[in-house]
Protein backbone atom coordinates (compact mmCIF):
# COMPACT_ATOMS: atom_id res chain seq x y z
CA UNK A 1 0.00 0.00 0.00
CA UNK A 2 1.47 3.16 -1.15
CA UNK A 3 2.08 6.16 1.62
CA UNK A 4 -0.55 8.97 0.05
CA UNK A 5 0.74 12.52 0.53
CA UNK A 6 -2.07 14.03 -1.63
CA UNK A 7 -4.98 14.40 -3.02
CA UNK A 8 -6.18 15.16 -6.39
CA UNK A 9 -9.59 16.09 -7.64
CA UNK A 10 -9.53 15.24 -11.40
CA UNK A 11 -12.80 16.09 -13.47
CA UNK A 12 -13.70 17.10 -17.16
CA UNK A 13 -13.55 20.53 -17.03
CA UNK A 14 -15.14 23.66 -19.23
CA UNK A 15 -14.92 27.18 -20.51
CA UNK A 16 -14.71 30.60 -18.10
CA UNK A 17 -15.53 32.71 -20.59
CA UNK A 18 -16.94 33.46 -24.49
CA UNK A 19 -13.65 33.56 -26.12
CA UNK A 20 -12.69 30.07 -24.20
CA UNK A 21 -15.76 27.84 -26.04
CA UNK A 22 -14.06 27.13 -28.80
CA UNK A 23 -10.79 26.20 -27.74
CA UNK A 24 -12.04 23.97 -25.63
CA UNK A 25 -14.12 22.49 -27.43
CA UNK A 26 -11.38 21.86 -30.13
CA UNK A 27 -9.55 20.54 -27.19
CA UNK A 28 -12.20 17.98 -26.39
CA UNK A 29 -12.70 16.92 -29.86
CA UNK A 30 -8.72 17.35 -31.10
CA UNK A 31 -8.87 13.67 -33.00
CA UNK A 32 -12.01 13.20 -33.26
CA UNK A 33 -13.34 13.43 -36.49
CA UNK A 34 -16.79 15.71 -35.75
CA UNK A 35 -17.63 18.38 -38.47
CA UNK A 36 -17.73 21.69 -36.82
CA UNK A 37 -20.82 22.81 -37.79
CA UNK A 38 -21.73 19.95 -35.21
CA UNK A 39 -19.55 21.27 -32.56
CA UNK A 40 -20.45 25.33 -33.07
CA UNK A 41 -23.88 23.52 -32.12
CA UNK A 42 -22.68 22.56 -28.52
CA UNK A 43 -21.32 25.75 -28.27
CA UNK A 44 -24.79 27.54 -28.36
CA UNK A 45 -25.02 25.82 -25.26
CA UNK A 46 -22.59 27.35 -23.41
CA UNK A 47 -23.16 30.60 -25.21
CA UNK A 48 -26.50 30.47 -23.19
CA UNK A 49 -25.09 31.14 -20.03
CA UNK A 50 -22.53 33.52 -21.31
CA UNK A 51 -19.69 31.16 -22.46
CA UNK A 52 -19.28 29.99 -18.53
CA UNK A 53 -19.65 26.87 -17.77
CA UNK A 54 -20.56 26.04 -14.31
CA UNK A 55 -18.24 23.11 -13.51
CA UNK A 56 -15.54 24.61 -12.68
CA UNK A 57 -17.16 26.91 -9.83
CA UNK A 58 -18.82 23.92 -8.66
CA UNK A 59 -15.61 22.20 -8.66
CA UNK A 60 -13.68 25.23 -6.73
CA UNK A 61 -16.63 24.34 -4.10
CA UNK A 62 -15.88 21.26 -3.97
CA UNK A 63 -12.41 21.11 -2.91
CA UNK A 64 -12.75 24.13 -0.66
CA UNK A 65 -15.57 21.80 1.21
CA UNK A 66 -13.47 19.01 1.03
CA UNK A 67 -9.88 20.77 2.21
CA UNK A 68 -12.65 22.15 5.19
CA UNK A 69 -13.29 18.18 5.95
CA UNK A 70 -9.58 16.73 6.01
CA UNK A 71 -8.13 20.13 7.93
CA UNK A 72 -9.69 19.29 11.91
CA UNK A 73 -10.67 15.29 10.95
CA UNK A 74 -7.93 14.03 8.72
CA UNK A 75 -6.02 12.84 7.07
CA UNK A 76 -4.20 16.01 6.70
CA UNK A 77 -3.18 15.84 2.92
CA UNK A 78 -2.92 18.85 0.43
CA UNK A 79 -5.78 18.77 -2.40
CA UNK A 80 -4.73 19.52 -5.79
CA UNK A 81 -7.16 20.02 -8.99
CA UNK A 82 -6.85 19.40 -13.07
CA UNK A 83 -9.04 18.96 -15.23
CA UNK A 84 -8.97 16.49 -18.47
CA UNK A 85 -10.21 19.35 -21.31
CA UNK A 86 -9.06 22.37 -19.80
CA UNK A 87 -7.22 24.72 -16.99
CA UNK A 88 -5.75 23.39 -14.45
CA UNK A 89 -4.89 20.76 -17.11
CA UNK A 90 -3.71 17.33 -15.80
CA UNK A 91 -0.18 17.64 -16.98
CA UNK A 92 0.66 20.80 -15.56
CA UNK A 93 -1.16 20.16 -12.28
CA UNK A 94 1.05 17.06 -11.97
CA UNK A 95 4.01 19.10 -12.28
CA UNK A 96 3.14 21.32 -9.56
CA UNK A 97 2.34 18.39 -7.87
CA UNK A 98 5.89 17.28 -8.41
CA UNK A 99 7.74 20.44 -7.83
CA UNK A 100 5.87 20.16 -4.40
CA UNK A 101 7.29 17.23 -3.25
CA UNK A 102 4.17 14.69 -3.77
CA UNK A 103 5.34 10.78 -4.60
CA UNK A 104 1.62 9.41 -4.31
CA UNK A 105 -1.87 10.44 -4.69
CA UNK A 106 -5.24 9.87 -4.15
CA UNK A 107 -7.28 10.84 -7.19
CA UNK A 108 -10.95 11.14 -6.90
CA UNK A 109 -12.75 11.65 -10.50
CA UNK A 110 -16.01 13.49 -10.34
CA UNK A 111 -17.72 10.52 -12.26
CA UNK A 112 -20.10 7.67 -10.05
CA UNK A 113 -20.24 5.29 -12.42
CA UNK A 114 -18.36 2.98 -14.33
CA UNK A 115 -18.02 3.25 -18.06
CA UNK A 116 -15.17 3.91 -20.77
CA UNK A 117 -15.76 7.68 -20.38
CA UNK A 118 -16.47 7.30 -16.97
CA UNK A 119 -13.73 5.84 -15.37
CA UNK A 120 -10.85 3.98 -18.12
CA UNK A 121 -10.50 7.41 -20.11
CA UNK A 122 -9.48 9.24 -16.53
CA UNK A 123 -6.90 6.65 -15.97
CA UNK A 124 -5.92 6.66 -19.78
CA UNK A 125 -5.27 10.10 -19.21
CA UNK A 126 -3.65 9.97 -15.62
CA UNK A 127 -1.11 7.55 -17.75
CA UNK A 128 -0.92 10.59 -20.80
CA UNK A 129 -0.54 13.00 -18.63
CA UNK A 130 2.35 11.62 -16.40
CA UNK A 131 4.60 10.43 -19.40
CA UNK A 132 4.19 14.43 -20.46
CA UNK A 133 5.07 15.19 -16.46
CA UNK A 134 8.06 13.81 -16.86
CA UNK A 135 10.20 10.19 -14.84
CA UNK A 136 9.41 12.38 -11.56
CA UNK A 137 6.01 12.41 -11.83
CA UNK A 138 3.83 11.76 -8.82
CA UNK A 139 2.03 8.48 -9.25
CA UNK A 140 -1.48 8.48 -8.83
CA UNK A 141 -4.42 6.01 -7.69
CA UNK A 142 -7.81 6.51 -8.51
CA UNK A 143 -10.83 5.98 -5.99
CA UNK A 144 -13.18 3.02 -6.14
CA UNK A 145 -16.56 3.74 -7.63
CA UNK A 146 -18.72 5.08 -4.77
CA UNK A 147 -22.45 4.29 -6.58
CA UNK A 148 -23.49 2.12 -3.34
CA UNK A 149 -21.69 3.74 -0.84
CA UNK A 150 -24.33 4.25 2.22
CA UNK A 151 -23.03 8.21 2.42
CA UNK A 152 -23.75 9.21 -1.58
CA UNK A 153 -27.09 7.09 -1.08
CA UNK A 154 -27.96 9.29 2.17
CA UNK A 155 -26.84 12.75 0.65
CA UNK A 156 -28.97 11.95 -3.14
CA UNK A 157 -31.98 10.59 -0.61
CA UNK A 158 -31.28 13.89 1.29
CA UNK A 159 -31.86 16.24 -2.20
CA UNK A 160 -34.54 13.93 -3.31
CA UNK A 161 -36.90 14.71 0.14
CA UNK A 162 -36.06 18.43 -0.42
CA UNK A 163 -36.99 18.40 -4.24
CA UNK A 164 -40.63 16.57 -2.87
CA UNK A 165 -41.16 18.99 -0.09
CA UNK A 166 -41.63 21.27 -2.81
CA UNK A 167 -44.43 19.94 -4.19
CA UNK A 168 -48.10 20.21 -2.09
CA UNK A 169 -48.48 17.40 0.64
CA UNK A 170 -51.67 16.26 -1.52
CA UNK A 171 -50.05 15.68 -4.90
CA UNK A 172 -46.53 13.63 -3.19
CA UNK A 173 -47.93 10.32 -3.54
CA UNK A 174 -49.19 11.01 -7.35
CA UNK A 175 -46.04 12.05 -8.61
CA UNK A 176 -44.19 10.96 -11.73
CA UNK A 177 -40.19 10.15 -10.06
CA UNK A 178 -37.79 9.86 -13.01
CA UNK A 179 -33.88 9.44 -12.65
CA UNK A 180 -31.77 10.44 -15.56
CA UNK A 181 -28.44 9.46 -16.37
CA UNK A 182 -26.02 10.82 -19.23
CA UNK A 183 -26.96 7.91 -22.25
CA UNK A 184 -24.14 6.19 -23.86
CA UNK A 185 -23.96 3.66 -27.05
CA UNK A 186 -25.32 0.39 -25.93
CA UNK A 187 -21.96 -1.35 -26.48
CA UNK A 188 -20.52 1.03 -24.30
CA UNK A 189 -22.84 -0.05 -21.49
CA UNK A 190 -22.78 -3.94 -22.59
CA UNK A 191 -18.93 -3.92 -21.90
CA UNK A 192 -18.89 -2.12 -18.38
CA UNK A 193 -21.09 -2.26 -15.02
CA UNK A 194 -22.90 1.18 -16.12
CA UNK A 195 -26.36 0.13 -16.09
CA UNK A 196 -26.12 -2.46 -13.50
CA UNK A 197 -24.81 0.26 -11.20
CA UNK A 198 -27.30 2.84 -12.03
CA UNK A 199 -30.07 0.78 -11.57
CA UNK A 200 -28.67 -0.29 -7.82
CA UNK A 201 -28.37 3.40 -6.97
CA UNK A 202 -31.65 4.57 -7.99
CA UNK A 203 -33.02 1.34 -6.11
CA UNK A 204 -31.67 1.65 -3.17
CA UNK A 205 -32.07 5.73 -3.00
CA UNK A 206 -36.33 5.11 -4.00
CA UNK A 207 -36.47 2.05 -1.00
CA UNK A 208 -34.25 4.60 1.56
CA UNK A 209 -37.01 7.21 0.30
CA UNK A 210 -40.40 4.74 0.30
CA UNK A 211 -40.90 5.58 -3.44
CA UNK A 212 -42.82 2.48 -5.03
CA UNK A 213 -42.30 3.57 -8.53
CA UNK A 214 -39.60 5.19 -10.79
CA UNK A 215 -38.15 5.04 -13.87
CA UNK A 216 -34.64 5.48 -15.16
CA UNK A 217 -34.68 7.18 -18.32
CA UNK A 218 -31.01 8.88 -20.20
CA UNK A 219 -30.62 12.43 -21.18
CA UNK A 220 -28.05 14.15 -23.71
CA UNK A 221 -27.85 11.09 -26.31
CA UNK A 222 -25.54 11.85 -29.20
CA UNK A 223 -23.89 9.26 -31.90
CA UNK A 224 -25.05 8.94 -35.75
CA UNK A 225 -29.12 8.23 -35.69
CA UNK A 226 -28.37 4.88 -36.57
CA UNK A 227 -26.31 3.84 -33.60
CA UNK A 228 -28.31 2.26 -30.57
CA UNK A 229 -27.78 4.46 -27.62
CA UNK A 230 -29.64 3.61 -24.21
CA UNK A 231 -32.99 4.56 -23.62
CA UNK A 232 -35.81 6.11 -23.18
CA UNK A 233 -34.85 9.81 -23.54
CA UNK A 234 -35.99 12.37 -20.54
CA UNK A 235 -37.71 14.49 -23.65
CA UNK A 236 -39.56 11.45 -25.09
CA UNK A 237 -41.40 10.07 -21.22
CA UNK A 238 -42.02 13.89 -20.76
CA UNK A 239 -43.99 13.91 -23.74
CA UNK A 240 -46.10 11.06 -22.64
CA UNK A 241 -47.09 12.11 -19.15
CA UNK A 242 -50.61 13.52 -19.00
CA UNK A 243 -51.51 17.13 -18.44
CA UNK A 244 -52.03 18.45 -15.10
CA UNK A 245 -49.48 16.13 -13.63
CA UNK A 246 -46.18 16.26 -11.34
CA UNK A 247 -43.13 15.14 -12.23
CA UNK A 248 -39.25 14.95 -10.34
CA UNK A 249 -36.30 14.07 -11.99
CA UNK A 250 -33.49 13.48 -10.27
CA UNK A 251 -30.16 13.85 -12.12
CA UNK A 252 -28.59 10.69 -10.08
CA UNK A 253 -26.10 10.01 -13.12
CA UNK A 254 -24.07 13.34 -12.12
CA UNK A 255 -22.69 14.97 -9.57
CA UNK A 256 -22.75 18.60 -10.19
CA UNK A 257 -25.01 20.68 -11.48
CA UNK A 258 -23.46 21.44 -14.85
CA UNK A 259 -23.99 22.42 -18.06
CA UNK A 260 -26.00 18.92 -19.08
CA UNK A 261 -27.85 19.41 -16.26
CA UNK A 262 -28.62 23.08 -16.26
CA UNK A 263 -29.35 22.93 -20.09
CA UNK A 264 -30.59 19.40 -20.79
CA UNK A 265 -33.27 19.30 -17.75
CA UNK A 266 -33.46 22.78 -16.33
CA UNK A 267 -33.68 24.36 -20.41
CA UNK A 268 -34.71 21.73 -22.27
CA UNK A 269 -36.73 19.02 -20.39
CA UNK A 270 -38.56 22.35 -18.80
CA UNK A 271 -39.47 23.95 -21.71
CA UNK A 272 -41.29 20.49 -22.92
CA UNK A 273 -42.74 20.31 -19.43
CA UNK A 274 -44.27 23.75 -19.93
CA UNK A 275 -45.71 22.79 -23.42
CA UNK A 276 -47.72 19.94 -22.41
CA UNK A 277 -48.43 21.08 -19.03
CA UNK A 278 -46.49 19.15 -16.41
CA UNK A 279 -45.27 20.55 -13.09
CA UNK A 280 -41.21 19.81 -13.21
CA UNK A 281 -39.23 19.77 -10.01
CA UNK A 282 -35.77 19.07 -10.52
CA UNK A 283 -33.43 17.96 -7.78
CA UNK A 284 -30.19 18.99 -7.05
CA UNK A 285 -26.87 16.91 -7.38
CA UNK A 286 -25.52 15.93 -4.56
CA UNK A 287 -22.50 18.40 -4.63
CA UNK A 288 -21.19 20.00 -1.98
CA UNK A 289 -24.08 18.06 -0.03
CA UNK A 290 -21.66 17.30 3.62
CA UNK A 291 -22.64 13.69 3.62
CA UNK A 292 -20.89 13.58 -0.04
CA UNK A 293 -17.92 15.56 0.94
CA UNK A 294 -17.55 13.11 4.12
CA UNK A 295 -18.05 9.92 1.96
CA UNK A 296 -14.93 11.25 -0.39
CA UNK A 297 -12.87 11.89 2.72
CA UNK A 298 -13.98 7.99 3.79
CA UNK A 299 -12.51 7.02 0.66
CA UNK A 300 -9.44 8.32 0.93
CA UNK A 301 -9.11 6.59 4.85
CA UNK A 302 -10.09 3.25 3.15
CA UNK A 303 -7.42 3.23 0.46
CA UNK A 304 -4.95 4.08 3.29
CA UNK A 305 -6.51 1.45 5.69
CA UNK A 306 -7.84 3.54 8.11
CA UNK A 307 -11.12 2.33 7.56
CA UNK A 308 -13.14 -1.04 6.16
CA UNK A 309 -15.02 -0.36 2.85
CA UNK A 310 -18.41 0.11 3.06
CA UNK A 311 -21.33 -0.58 0.72
CA UNK A 312 -25.14 -1.41 0.89
CA UNK A 313 -27.85 -2.93 -1.35
CA UNK A 314 -26.94 -6.33 -3.36
CA UNK A 315 -23.12 -5.32 -4.39
CA UNK A 316 -20.03 -5.54 -2.74
CA UNK A 317 -17.75 -2.14 -2.68
CA UNK A 318 -16.31 -1.45 -5.82
CA UNK A 319 -12.71 -3.07 -6.69
CA UNK A 320 -9.85 -0.29 -5.99
CA UNK A 321 -7.94 -0.92 -9.18
CA UNK A 322 -9.20 -2.10 -12.42
CA UNK A 323 -7.84 -4.70 -14.46
CA UNK A 324 -6.37 -4.43 -18.73
CA UNK A 325 -10.43 -5.59 -19.46
CA UNK A 326 -12.47 -3.49 -17.58
CA UNK A 327 -14.35 -0.44 -19.35
CA UNK A 328 -12.44 -0.95 -22.81
CA UNK A 329 -12.74 1.61 -25.32
CA UNK A 330 -15.26 2.14 -27.75
CA UNK A 331 -14.75 0.99 -31.07
CA UNK A 332 -13.43 3.41 -33.75
CA UNK A 333 -16.38 3.90 -36.30
CA UNK A 334 -15.86 5.11 -39.69
CA UNK A 335 -19.11 7.72 -39.54
CA UNK A 336 -18.78 11.38 -38.64
CA UNK A 337 -17.70 10.39 -35.15
CA UNK A 338 -16.62 8.29 -32.34
CA UNK A 339 -18.93 6.80 -30.46
CA UNK A 340 -18.48 9.11 -27.53
CA UNK A 341 -17.39 12.30 -29.36
CA UNK A 342 -20.04 14.01 -31.04
CA UNK A 343 -20.94 17.12 -30.04
CA UNK A 344 -23.81 16.27 -27.46
CA UNK A 345 -21.83 13.82 -25.88
CA UNK A 346 -19.39 16.48 -24.69
CA UNK A 347 -20.45 15.38 -21.10
CA UNK A 348 -18.70 17.18 -18.13
CA UNK A 349 -19.02 13.46 -16.12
Amino acid sequence: MANYDAVLVLSFGGPEKHEDVIPFLENVLRGRNVPRERMLDVAEHYYHFGGKSPINDQNRALIAALKEELAPNGPNLPVYWANRNWHPFLADTLRRMQADGVKNALAFVTSVFSSYSGCRQYLEDIEKARAEAGPEAPRIDKLRSFYNHPLFIEAQSAEVRDALDKLPADRRSTVQFLFTAHSVPVAMAESSDYQKQLNESCRLVADQLGIAEWRLVYQSRSGPPGQPWLEPDVGEVLKELPSGSDVVIAPIGFVSDHMEVLYDLDTEARQICNAVGVKMVRVSTVGVHPLFINMIRELILERMGQCPARAIGQFAPSHDECDAGCCPAPARRASSARSDSSPRAIAQR
